[in-house]
């Protein structure tokens, strides 16, 4: 089994809604804006080095490198903070129907690796794991371009057949648990293990 965020999607594939595919970027505001209250403070102080997108990043590097541990705060939130993050997502993306819950639900399901305390995660990596994902980043532009593609392509389906395409579906969702991977690795620290490039 991986030791990876695992990130689990229900596409809905038939009987789509057109109206509210058509206008999904003005029905997602209310819960966006929601969403990025968590991020403001790192807006206002123009230092994305206390946040990034609200998830508790320096705290957890910092307990990890001098304590050892994983600071018992830090993982539900970020875990809910990724969850959320990613039931938007799927919304955005045209991936459902329903509207982003602010709580948790089964259409997105997102799991940590097991983390414990953090005993067994490294106390250095976690100074360059960020270094370390450069390839990753490059290689998160490009699913992001060939994203913005599918989901042009998704939603001119669901306006004209009322259906969203299961290929363009698995990549979509392939999309969106690679960067969920990378958050892991790179910036909430819960794994050790390499992120697969792969969808």
């Amino acid at each position: 089994m991986s030791n990876q965020i695992q990130t689990i999607i229900q596409v809905e594939l038939e009987d789509r809604n057109r109206l509210t595919a058509f206008f999904r970027l003005i029905i997602v505001l209310p819960v966006a804006i929601y969403f990025s209250a968590f991020a403001i403070e790192s807006i206002a102080s123009d230092n994305w080095s206390y946040s990034l997108g609200g998830l508790i990043i320096v705290p957890t590097l910092l307990a990890l490198v001098f304590r050892g541990i994983y600071p018992s705060y830090a993982l539900p939130f970020n875990h809910a903070l990724i969850s959320l993050e990613t039931r938007i997502n799927a919304f955005v993306l045209l991936l459902t129907d329903d509207y982003p819950s602010i709580e948790e639900n089964d259409i997105v399901k997102i799991t940590f690796p097991e983390v414990g305390n953090g005993s067994q995660l490294s106390r250095v990596k976690p100074l360059f794991k960020w270094l370390l994902a450069i390839p990753l980043y490059l290689m998160g532009i490009i699913y992001l371009i060939y994203g913005f593609f599918l989901t042009a392509f998704a939603w001119f389906s669901i306006l004209f057949s009322g259906k969203y395409p299961v290929w363009c579906a698995d990549a979509m969702v392939g999309i969106l648990a690679f960067f969920n991977r990378v958050y892991g690795y790179a910036f909430i620290l819960v794994t050790d293990e390499y992120p697969s490039f792969s969808l």
